[in-house]
């Protein structure tokens, strides 16, 4: 199966710009099963402040890659391109169309692109020593050790990311190369998909606007309770899902810090950021189609994307 392209349609976009709701009833009229390209909705209890599609959507339509691991457990990218392309063979095998929906944009590039990362030891010795570092001497001293060995990479990450920092550091010293030079020897000669690829836009102040009401939502649907169970499970010490916007918000307020007023309006606002993040990374990359997610309801645009593949190159292999 690995050796022929697998058809897959991708809808891309920003949060809350309505792309489950397309993609599930895509996948239904299509007799498809959906891919979960989003880096938390794999979380076991992460729920409402993920958006995780109800478990009536699940039964209608199959999902992958949703509630796959525990919040105590790390995730990488490595781990989503190798889970995510052995579900979409697994998918096309049957005789179904894969149809891989997210907002998480690196996750869906590297897998559409067949990317390959390199096996590596884990580094939690050498994460733990950098964090240290920069927190005895500075964040600069730690982007300065980056710049010393990788000066490229060093101009694009700011001295104050320190997580990239140090990942791009853990890179370097467990297998010699800067990222641009992974990044050269990991792109394979050919992609093992032929893909459709769909990408949801619409203007800042709808999107800005849809994001403040669905964070409204989520606190009446019982965020507050949600995130409590988790934290009183260790959240806030977990590798990954402690990151999840929505969620490490809650922390100073557990931690009588703040005032759950001022947790639903940062969380606003980090949402609103990581928003114009996703259109920055989506705005790089190549689509068969951009679509108006202001404009029409569901159903016509999904009559719309129907269309479009019957005829696109993917409607002879479908």
């Amino acid at each position: 199966m690995k050796n022929k392209k697998v058809p897959i349609v991708v809808i891309a976009g920003a949060t809350a710009t309505g792309k489950s709701e397309i993609a599930l009833e895509l996948a239904h009229r299509l007799g498809g099963e959906i891919i979960s390209g989003d880096s938390m909705q794999l979380y076991r209890g992460m729920d409402i402040g993920t958006a995780k599609p109800p478990v009536e959507d699940r039964n209608r339509v199959r999902h992958h890659l949703i509630d796959i691991r525990d919040i105590s457990e790390p995730f990488s990218v490595k781990e989503f391109i190798t889970l995510a392309q052995d579900a979409a063979f697994d998918i096309y095998s049957r005789g179904k169309l894969p149809v891989l929906v997210g907002g998480t944009g690196l996750y869906i590039k590297m897998t559409l692109e067949g990317t390959i990362l390199p096996d590596t030891e884990p580094t939690d010795s050498l994460r733990a020593a950098y964090t240290s570092l920069a927190e005895a001497a500075g964040n600069n001293l730690v982007h300065d050790i980056l710049k010393s060995i990788d000066r490229e990479s060093a101009e694009r990450i700011h001295p104050n990311n320190l997580k990239r920092v140090i990942r791009a550091l853990e890179l370097f010293h467990t297998t010699g190369k800067t990222i641009g030079e992974h990044n050269s020897s990991s792109k394979p000669e050919d992609t093992p998909f032929e893909s459709f690829t769909v990408y949801l836009r619409g203007s800042r102040e709808w999107l800005y606007d849809r994001i403040n009401r669905r964070v409204d939502l989520f606190f009446e649907q019982g965020l507050e309770e949600e995130v409590r169970k988790l934290y009183e499970n260790s959240l806030a010490q977990t590798p990954s899902a402690s990151q999840a916007i929505g969620y490490k918000e809650f922390f100073p307020y557990f931690e009588g810090r703040e005032t759950l007023d001022e947790v639903r309006e940062q969380i606003k606002k980090s949402t609103r950021n990581y928003a114009k993040r996703q259109e920055t990374f989506f705005g790089g990359m190549c689509f068969n189609h951009i679509m108006d997610a202001e404009k029409d309801r569901c159903e016509i645009k999904v009559n719309n994307i129907e269309k479009l593949l019957k005829n696109s190159a993917l409607c002879d292999i479908i």
